[in-house]
């Protein structure tokens, strides 16, 4: 494994917008990593598609309490029990998000985040953001979010040396 991208957007959306996400779900694929989302419809759904499609690992962080509320594309489903907290799960979860359209919930996950000082492209998203990367199609959002991913895998500094401890 190479790495996790992560996907966020909007639960419902547009033909257009989830033929975006499939083929940005595809991009992840194909560059060998792995695709994290909520898990749900929309964005989320056409991400997992796409990955799923080009033979791609994909994981749901999911807000509610059953494994079946993932969409069908999904191979790891995890269950959180945490509603829109789970958001914080998905943006840890990723070195790099993408964000293709969405709302709210999605532009919480884009604070959170840029807060953390991790990449994040947008794909006819929240306008605005000095720090977004801001791109016009899924196969530049992939090469993009290919381009920032760290070079080795990210780890805690709070690992086993330090028996899990977080200040």
């Amino acid at each position: 494994m190479k790495g996790i991208i992560g996907v966020i957007g909007a639960g419902d959306c547009d033909e257009k917008t989830y033929q975006m996400a499939i083929d940005v779900g595809r991009g992840i694929a194909r560059h060998g990593y792995v695709l994290v989302c909520g898990g749900l419809g929309g964005v989320m759904e056409g991400a997992a598609k796409g990955a799923k499609e080009a033979g791609g690992l994909t994981v749901g962080i999911l807000p509610g309490f059953s494994p079946e509320d993932a969409n069908p594309y999904i191979d790891i489903p995890i269950v959180t029990g945490i509603g829109h907290a789970r958001n914080i799960l998905i943006v840890r979860t990723a070195a790099v998000l993408i964000a293709i359209s969405g709302s709210y919930g999605t532009l919480s996950e884009i604070a959170t985040a840029l807060k953390l000082k991790k990449p994040v492209i947008g794909l006819k998203t929240w306008p605005g953001f000095d720090k977004i990367h801001y791109v016009n199609t899924a196969q530049e959002a992939v090469e993009k979010a290919v381009s920032l991913m760290p070079s080795l895998p990210v780890r805690s500094p709070y690992g086993p040396r330090h028996r899990g401890f977080c200040p």
